[in-house]
């Protein structure tokens, strides 16, 4: 089955994933969405329990004020 840009698209809006992960879907499930987007939350699911593990210490947040007072922005830095 050939696989179309707007059957991309489609898959895209509905998972968010990116533009060749759901090509990949597609093309392996013969352009069958239901069985793509599935396929895609499990790989999704699969990914999120592998990170779950992980811890975040490092790294620093801090917020700035500029001397004015109008201009306040945070940043992330590592």
């Amino acid at each position: 089955m050939q696989i179309t840009a707007e059957m991309v698209k489609q898959l895209r809006e509905r998972t968010g994933v990116g533009p060749m992960d759901c090509k990949k879907a597609l093309q392996e499930f013969d352009g069958d969405m239901e069985k793509a987007a599935n396929f895609l939350r499990e790989k999704g699911l699969a990914k999120a329990v592998k990170k779950a593990g992980r811890a975040a210490n490092e790294g620093v947040i801090q917020g700035y004020m500029h001397h004015n007072g109008r201009d306040g922005r945070s940043q992330l830095r590592n």
